[in-house]
């Protein structure tokens, strides 16, 4: 029932009750949610047995951090949930660039091809990579060749070029981006990277497939390590973290390539043998428990926008009941105004700085400048409700998280009163 406490939320009650409307023609959409997450939840739960996970488990350690019990079965336990052989979960990787970027940097040397067959890397890789810029110790420096086959309009690939491509070139590395990043285009499910694994395997037997997962992790039954991919790739202040997890990020899938991955991410012939970490594990494992659950209830979030944005007649990518493979909707606006102003209106719904107006900022690793809705209680997690944007035509805004549902309603909520021009 609209109260005094929407109100006060700057939330009309026409915009409660229109809500209230369009998320009930969501129900199979929601229910389809739902039965994922308890697919990946039992998945998750039979990984801490497996792993026999204890509360010592969670003890911090100092120093060199020998024998840490805790990061080794953090390591053993996310492996098991994911589907590979082993893992490197950290929270000494400070984002998902760093993760894809020590990942890459383990794995290519000097003279070898890395191809991207899903089009140009987001964009805080560019620099690292070196496909604009040749940034200090970046793969070009270090001798890296770069190539890349663009996706077709719709978002599948162009497997014929990639057959032709992976023959001539024999890359050391294959690279696949699951999320949309700033790109106009549906996230990829897992199972249709399929194709374009098997296709690249035939044509390059020795070449490494390297999947970013990053706003992917369990919005789907199985991840790409179970159709054929050889390394994932995510930050744990995303999807996996559960909104628990305070920084971090892991690697996981084939042992022998997440050792060698590990041998750069630390020191050659110590990798994940010495590390320690003050803080308590806890919050690593009490958020992988929690991740099925807390992407349900973004994936939940993300549709009930799209639904608004549809019932507006304003563009949305994907669709309220399209098939999702990452938290994020893409939303779109005829102005640089209205952007800002939606990336303000969810700060002000935000739990934390709700009262912080965001600005367009020169954002370190972006191509434009960005705004950034971002009231979190992890800088940064956007498993947490947020919105960020570039400056630049068209004028998109990328709205991914919730903690929880109810939380993502009253976002929704409170946009659509501002959107609404005849109430």
């Amino acid at each position: 029932m609209y109260c005094e406490s929407y109100k006060k939320l700057n939330i009309s009650e026409r915009a409660y009750e229109t809500v209230r409307r369009l998320e009930k023609e969501l129900k199979d959409v929601f229910a389809n949610i739902e039965s994922i997450e308890c697919e990946n939840q039992a998945r998750v739960l039979n990984a801490f047995h497996d792993c026999r996970v204890a509360a010592h488990y969670f003890n911090p350690t100092t120093g060199y951090g020998y024998d840490d019990i805790g990061r080794d079965n953090l390591d053993r336990l996310f492996a098991e949930a994911l589907g590979g052989e082993a893992a490197i979960v950290s929270p000494q990787i400070i984002s998902g660039t760093h993760a894809i970027f020590t990942a890459l940097a383990g794995l290519l040397r000097p003279g070898d091809t890395m191809l991207s067959v899903s089009g140009k890397p987001y964009d805080t890789l560019m620099d690292a990579i070196g496909i604009e810029n040749t940034a200090p110790c970046s793969l070009k420096e270090n001798g890296v060749e770069y190539d890349q086959v663009e996706l077709n309009g719709d978002g599948s690939f162009k497997l014929d070029e990639i057959a032709h491509k992976a023959k001539k070139l024999q890359p050391r590395v294959a690279y696949f981006q699951r999320s949309r990043g700033y790109a106009w285009r549906e996230s990829i499910i897992p199972q249709n990277m399929q194709p374009a694994f098997e296709i690249i395997k035939k044509n390059s037997p020795n070449t490494i497939i390297v999947v970013d997962n990053c706003y992917g992790e369990f919005t789907q039954n199985a991840e790409p390590l179970a159709y054929g991919a050889d390394i994932i790739v995510g930050s744990l202040i995303k999807n996996i973290g559960g909104g628990l997890a305070p920084t971090g990020g892991y690697i996981a899938g084939g042992k022998a390539y997440v050792e060698r991955i590990a041998n750069r991410m630390t020191v050659p012939g110590i990798g994940r043998e010495a590390g320690s970490y003050f803080g308590s594990y806890l919050p690593f494992y009490q958020g992988l428990f929690n991740a099925p659950h807390v992407v349900a209830q973004s994936l939940k979030t993300s549709a009930l926008f799209a639904k608004v944005f549809e019932f507006l007649k304003l563009p949305t990518m994907p669709a309220s009941d399209a098939n999702r493979s990452d938290i994020v909707q893409a939303l779109r606006f005829n102005t640089k105004e209205e952007l800002i102003a939606f990336c303000r209106c969810i700060q002000s719904v935000s739990p934390v700085d709700g009262h912080v107006v965001p600005e367009p900022w020169a954002m370190p690793g972006y191509q434009n400048e960005v705004i950034m809705a971002a009231g979190t209680f992890i800088q940064g997690a956007s498993i947490e409700l947020t919105a960020d944007a570039p400056i630049c035509e068209p004028f998109t805004a990328y709205v991914q998280g919730a903690l929880n549902y109810s939380h993502g309603r009253l976002a929704v909520m409170r946009v659509l009163t501002e959107l609404s021009t005849d109430d």
